[in-house]
């Protein structure tokens, strides 16, 4: 005790060669590594998910766009399932994976009727496809696009 009766804080020594040295170091990095590789694996996950909504939004976009303008109904479904793959390989997607639908409010193709297209797919996960036998898809992501046939062509 000093002299104005107040206790002194007690003094904590570590034990000379007590083993502790150095696994500060190794504990850093260990942990970081835990825990910084799912965070920058749900980073890209979550980028793959938003590239992949955005293709499936530019696909549906261009086969509606594609098949009013098309000749005939087969022809335009050519020229739209093309145009939807065509948006979906400009972001990095694999457009065997794509459901792609076409429907018409009346006549398709007929002046003054909407044509809506609606595409599908599933997402795979980021290095998913590296390992064998396993087909890892958690997200369906889809987009539908109407589009009205010009009465003056």
């Amino acid at each position: 005790m000093d002299s104005g009766g107040r206790r002194d804080p007690p003094q904590i020594y570590a034990a000379a060669g007590s083993g502790e040295e150095g696994s500060a170091l190794v504990e850093f990095i260990f942990l970081g590594l835990v825990l910084l590789v799912p965070v920058v694996y749900l980073i890209v996950t979550a980028g793959q998910v938003q590239g992949a909504a955005f293709a499936a939004v530019g696909a549906a976009e261009a086969a509606a766009r594609v098949y009013v303008d098309a000749e005939d109904p087969v022809s335009g479904e050519q020229r739209a399932r093309a145009a939807a793959e065509l948006a979906l390989t400009d972001f990095g997607f694999e457009p065997e994976e794509m459901l792609l639908d076409i429907s018409c409010s009346a006549e398709c193709l007929a002046a003054g009727s909407t044509v809506t297209a609606l595409v599908r797919f599933d997402v795979p996960l980021p290095l998913a496809p590296g390992v064998p036998g396993m087909d890892f898809a958690p997200v369906t992501v889809d987009s539908s696009s109407t589009q009205i046939v010009e009465r003056y062509g």
